[in-house]
């Protein structure tokens, strides 16, 4: 098969791409693929460091207030689609596949006015302004919640789970949390807010180590590399004692090969990590971020707790007694624990990118 791909701006556009690429390289060797992204995304450094054909196009999002901006937006949009035909024409692909991110719009809209098969991936569970655009024009939609589904035009969208959810299940793990000074026989409570960290969640994890020194499970307090400077500078001039059965870190590069080894998991509601978390059946004490559109973390975590696999805490309640008590309800009560796993793994789709594929598969010509 030819592929071209895109999805861009942020890694949750970009990962689910790139499992989906791994997912068609191992079923078919021979495949060659082409990724587009934007200049300004995290694609241009992410996927060719991955030895993966990349191609960028400059390309911005449309602001909500009236603006200069929006005429150079559309200028821009316009461009890229022009651009995007050259190359579609150039690699003359077999199916066009968006995953998101403002640059997979005018790619996959370019590959549909040249009638190449197209069809985009929705991660959440709120449609974003570019698949909704798209939707009147691929031939196929792939969603990776079912609440998505009634958003979309029924006869072609089918739920598929998210492909990075594939990727993470298959992964065979023999990390041990001796190798971070850790017992490997205690419960662990990973509390992770994203590769950037995420300020209130650190604040309120720092004051909460007191806590946390006298609990009979273990927690992984991961602050984001931009973050962990101004948290030990919290911690050592508020003379907070780490105890043994805590452990901060700035960052975490092998992710994946720790995640099946966590017990439970505070962080945010991103479609990719509840993806790898219900891959994994991991329950989950969720603060969805209240800072991105159509807040649809909050509506992705609902998703989550209503099948009883997760909790959750708004930013706003987030303080010291509710971060500690939902923690000790999920880590000191082991059936309950253990019930929301189950939970959370019924809710996971283990073969999303084999799903996808075969949808992609079913529009060739």
């Amino acid at each position: 098969m030819r592929m071209i791909i895109s999805g861009g701006g942020t890694g949750g556009h970009i990962y689910p791409a790139l499992a989906l690429i791994e997912d068609l390289l191992k079923q078919e060797p021979q495949s060659e693929v082409l990724y587009i992204g934007s200049t300004r995304g995290l694609e241009k450094e992410i996927v060719p460091k991955k030895g993966i054909p990349f191609k960028a196009l400059k390309i911005q999002g449309f602001k909500r207030s009236l603006s200069l901006y929006n005429f150079e937006t559309v200028a821009l949009f316009l461009k890229s689609v022009h651009n995007s035909k050259k190359i579609i024409k150039d690699f003359k692909p077999d199916v066009v596949i968006g995953t998101g991110g403002y640059v997979s719009g005018a790619v996959v809209y370019a590959a549909s006015k040249m009638h190449v098969p197209t069809m985009i991936h929705e991660q959440n569970s709120v449609v974003g302004l570019t698949n909704r655009f798209l939707s009147k024009h691929v031939d196929k939609i792939a969603v990776g919640f079912k609440d998505a589904i009634k958003q979309f035009p029924a006869n072609k969208t089918f739920f598929a789970g998210n492909p990075r959810a594939q990727q993470v299940a298959n992964i065979q793990s023999d990390f041990k949390w001796s190798s971070y000074g850790l017992d490997d026989n205690k419960p662990t409570l990973l509390i992770f807010g994203g590769s950037q960290g995420a300020l209130k969640i650190n604040q309120v994890t720092a004051e909460a180590i007191k806590h946390f020194n006298g609990c009979d499970y273990q927690v992984v307090f991961v602050t984001g590399q931009k973050r962990y400077d101004s948290i030990m500078n919290y911690i050592d001039n508020n003379k907070i004692n780490v105890g043994n059965n805590v452990i901060i870190k700035d960052y975490i590069s092998n992710m994946p090969e720790i995640l099946p080894k966590v017990d439970a998991i505070i962080g945010r509601a991103g479609a990719t990590s509840l993806a790898e978390i219900t891959a994994l059946g991991i329950p989950s004490i969720l603060i969805p971020s209240p800072y991105v559109t159509a807040d649809h973390q909050t509506k992705n975590a609902l998703s989550l707790v209503k099948n009883g696999a997760a909790l959750i805490i708004t930013e706003n309640d987030l303080n010291v007694k509710r971060l500690t008590e939902n923690a000790d309800q999920i880590m000191n009560n082991k059936n309950e624990r253990m019930l929301m796993k189950e939970n959370s793994y019924n809710m996971g789709c283990r073969n999303s990118a084999d799903l996808v594929l075969d949808m992609a598969r079913s529009i060739l010509k």
